[in-house]
């Protein structure tokens, strides 16, 4: 079979595939493809070291080959199985049921049962460590069964009829299959009984009537009905609320843009190169060495390989078919943690120095600045590092004006700017202009002060509210279950302890042995529900200073460059006709009966939020205002990507003012086709051909 799947010459047609299996009736054999990976499950640690044998010698290489069985720990677990998952040296992973469950293989899509579980429940289980949600491939899986035996006619049976109720219940009866009784006794019971007793014909009718009523089809749609969870239910407007809340966070992502862009920069300047094989999937043939340890070094829950077959930043490129299966990185993923954390390691003191941008969209004179503080919300559970546990952090970005904090922005507002260009005056010479005579020293004590006062507490309520009802559920649900088990061994110790009395004595256990149990079961609720209580106990740390912006207008470059403002008959988008465009806009959409809301100042990458009324649907609109006869239009580096995030739902509103006084909207649907490049933070755009691209509003 390996050799058949290995090779070009195909798939061995002798080989059959079980009634279990999920490649049974129209679905088309798996394709033969010396790339291809595949899953071998067997009951016992001794029969998987006799295959690691005889498969590592059909292939030829043993690194080839990885394990999985009780004995290895949880490293090398999760080693074995990333290595499996990413690296395209190895091919095959031999396990027991030590990996039968929360692990995910969907890199293959090829399985054998070597021999089968005497549970029909761990079937499925094992079937679906590669049969999961996101796997594109058609899985198939081989169940070996011993021909001319009593239990594997029993289980042949069992599988036949299991495949033709997984046919007229459309795959369901996975669900329940653990829930399945054969006349109030298991599979294993019955397998036991047809090895004593399956000569008998007799018994062999009975065995086969019992299979068949236990899968009866009505039974088992009766389970399916008693196994489904009960749903929360909710009413519309809150329903409608839920749904504007997961479209803004759809639309604030980080990944895969701003992920993407900033990991290819990092990773090289570490030392590392990831090349583009396919669209937006990028081949890593060597993670550097300083990158590994770093992983090891933080506890990454998952070991960093040396090498990728593929990389993607974006889900729906894990697995095109046809083509290899990528890892995801994302927010999470351990070689993007170390690739941040070295990063920040070596570049933290230049935050805390500070930087001075330019704002290329302001034309006027008064610069401002930007603190960006960090703030983090822990409970009580002790770790080696701190106190608590850390439940929540959060970037805390202030607008400081000559007048104080202008307000709090909470995306990323830096990322419309620019750094100072080499011919720009230098941050020296910018600070002794008398418009900057405002900045001084104690804006890092009022900028802690205005967030311990104005955002911590906000901050602080909404993790309380949130971790309050997941709390409440978990502790509900330990001393349902920890009670039971306690009142169980309590009632068993009892009626042992009359048994003994009586002269009864059980070998395996006794009077003594089940109070003990019942004693263990109570002081690990007790621990349990101190855990809970550290856990209710939430405090939030001090706002903690990490860096400063000076942001310089273009305009008071230009001044101190000694060129005059732009005239007002040139194209220049001004806060005025900014503000003009956002209201005739909002005006455009309320006729359309949307409700729109203006978010400019809170610089999210677009400037009106616009409400479909009765369906929780958004729809994110940039604004640009432009005189009639303007050149050209620079869009931000952050208004592209967010586009790009939600390009259904982004629109870009051209209002162009006429020189008779009047003006013209023009909705202009998917504006933008590819992100900027790394160091790029606004695109310039020629006008007329946004303006030809452009339709009615709607």
């Amino acid at each position: 079979l390996l050799r058949k799947i290995f090779t070009p010459a195909g798939l061995a047609p002798h080989i059959k595939e079980s009634a279990a299996a999920y490649s049974a009736g129209t679905i088309p054999p798996p394709q033969p493809s010396p790339g291809q990976k595949l899953v071998i499950f067997t009951e016992h640690k001794d029969t998987l070291n006799y295959l690691h044998d005889r498969i590592t010698t059909v292939i030829g290489r043993p690194e080839a080959v990885v394990v999985i069985h009780g004995g290895v720990n949880r490293r090398d677990r999760l080693k074995a199985q990333e290595a499996f998952r990413h690296d395209p040296e190895v091919r095959v992973l031999l396990a027991t049921d030590a990996a039968g469950e929360g692990i995910n293989l969907q890199r293959a899509h090829l399985m054998v049962n070597y021999d089968l579980p005497w549970n029909p429940n761990r079937l499925e289980q094992r079937f679906g460590r590669i049969h999961r949600i996101g796997q594109t491939e058609v899985c198939h899986l081989w169940n070996l069964v011993a021909d001319d035996t009593r239990e594997g006619n029993v289980y042949r049976t069992l599988l036949d009829k299991l495949e033709t109720e997984r046919q007229a219940l459309g795959g369901q009866v996975f669900d329940v299959l653990g829930q399945v009784q054969f006349e109030g006794r298991s599979l294993k019971d019955l397998l036991v009984k047809a090895i004593r007793f399956g000569e008998r014909p007799d018994i062999r009718a009975h065995l086969n009537t019992v299979v068949g009523e236990a899968l009866d089809r009505d039974r088992l749609r009766g389970l399916m009905h008693d196994h489904a969870l009960a749903q929360d239910t909710m009413d519309t407007s809150r329903l409608h609320e839920v749904r504007e809340e997961m479209e803004r966070a759809e639309a604030r992502r980080l990944q895969p843009h701003f992920i993407e862009s900033f990991f290819l920069e990092a990773f090289k300047n570490l030392g590392g190169s990831a090349r583009q094989r396919e669209p937006r999937r990028y081949q890593i043939a060597h993670v550097p060495a300083v990158v590994r340890q770093r992983a090891r070094e933080i506890g990454s829950r998952d070991p960093v390989h040396s090498r990728y077959e593929r990389i993607v930043f974006e889900k729906s490129l894990v697995a095109p078919h046809g083509q290899p299966r990528a890892a995801f990185v994302c927010p999470g993923h351990p070689l993007l943690d170390a690739v941040l954390d070295l990063v920040l390691e070596r570049n933290r003191t230049l935050l805390r120095r500070g930087a001075v941008l330019v704002d290329e969209s302001d034309h006027g004179v008064e610069p401002h600045v930007l603190l960006s503080l960090e703030h983090v919300i822990h409970d009580a559970r002790p770790t080696r590092e701190s106190p608590g546990q850390t439940l929540s952090k959060q970037m805390i970005y202030l607008d400081f004006g000559p007048d104080g904090v202008r307000g709090h922005v909470r995306y990323a507002p830096y990322l419309d700017f620019r750094p100072l260009a080499v011919d720009e005056p230098r941050p020296r010479e910018i600070l002794s202009r008398p418009e900057c005579a405002w900045i001084d020293q104690d804006l890092e004590t009022k900028g802690e002060a205005y967030a311990a006062e104005e955002v911590v507490p906000q901050h602080l309520s909404e993790v309380r509210e949130a971790r309050k009802t997941a709390i409440d559920k978990t502790e509900a649900a330990v001393k349902d279950r920890l009670t039971k088990e306690i009142s169980y061994w309590d009632h068993r110790a009892e009626d042992l302890k009359l048994r003994e009395r009586a002269g009864h004595t059980n070998a395996r256990l006794n009077s003594r042995e089940a109070a003990k149990r019942a004693d263990q079961l109570q002081a690990r609720l007790s621990q349990r529900l101190e855990e809970l209580h550290q856990e209710r106990r939430i405090s939030a740390g001090p706002p903690e200073l990490k860096g400063g912006m000076l942001v310089v207008p273009k305009g008071l470059l230009d001044r101190i460059a000694g060129l005059k403002a732009p005239k007002t008959s040139v194209a220049v988008d001004t806060q005025a006709i900014a503000a003009r465009a956002r209201e005739i806009v909002m005006d455009v959409e309320r006729g359309m009966g949307f409700d729109p809301t203006d978010r400019e100042f809170e610089k999210l990458g677009y400037d009106v939020e616009s409400r479909v009324p009765e369906t929780g649907r958004l729809r994110f609109i940039e604004v640009k205002g432009r005189v009639e006869g303007a050149p050209t239009i620079t869009v931000t580096r952050n208004e592209i990507l967010f586009s790009l995030n939600k390009p259904d739902d982004f629109i870009l509103a051209i209002v162009e003012f006429l020189e008779d006084g009047g003006h013209r909207v023009h909705y202009l649907r998917r504006p933008f086709r590819r992100e900027p490049d790394f160091g790029a933070t606004g695109v310039m755009y020629n006008f007329a051909d946004l303006l030809g691209r452009a339709g009615e509003p709607s």
